[in-house]
């Protein structure tokens, strides 16, 4: 039965704790064959009184945001095409790579390549899954594409993942390594 124990400025939320909880419980499942119910994580709470480094007071740094939620206001801005938000939400170098080694670094893009692939199309999420990293936390987005081709056939069912990389609450999108994958799974 692992137990993990964590020193917090207080001053954070029950949504950034519960959040911390449920990541390092799943970082214990990494190593450590152990079900959820029999990983403890105990955060103990200092005042910021009570931390001192330096000879100085310390208030505990914002947390950062839920990174699927950040992919999901995201993904919600460009489907309704507010590029403006969905801006927002990107990193200084972001870029976003797509099958056939298409690779793009403005949203104008995607929305042009867009339309030279599609009449329309829809995506339909059945989950976004957060995976930890030492970089920060990648959004796997899984669930099913349906619309119509330029040729006006359907199309449904066709299933996706897609990844996202997160920096401080900003979207990078793929990093190297899987855009070098996706070109390869087109040759």
């Amino acid at each position: 039965m692992p137990i993990v124990e964590v020193h917090l400025i207080d001053g954070y939320d029950d949504d950034a704790r519960h959040r911390l909880g449920q990541a390092l419980t799943a970082a214990v499942q990494t190593v450590v064959p152990a079900a959820p119910e029999a990983i403890t994580i105990l955060m103990h709470e200092i005042a910021p009184s009570a931390d001192i480094r330096g000879g100085t007071r310390r208030t505990p740094a914002p947390a950062l945001g839920d990174p699927a939620a950040l992919v999901r206001r995201y993904l919600d801005a460009i489907e309704s095409r507010d590029l403006d938000t969905a801006r927002a939400c990107l990193a200084e170098g972001f870029h976003m790579t797509f099958p056939g080694g298409k690779k793009m670094t403005a949203l104008s893009e995607l929305v042009a390549w867009s339309g030279t692939h599609y009449a329309n199309v829809r995506k339909t999420y059945t989950r976004f899954d957060v995976a930890p990293s030492l970089e920060g936390p990648a959004v796997y987005r899984h669930g099913t594409l349906a619309g119509e081709w330029l040729d006006g056939n359907g199309f449904e069912g066709t299933r996706f993942v897609d990844r996202f990389s997160v920096r401080g609450n900003k979207l990078l999108w793929l990093p190297p390594m899987v855009q070098e994958l996706s070109s390869l799974l087109d040759m």
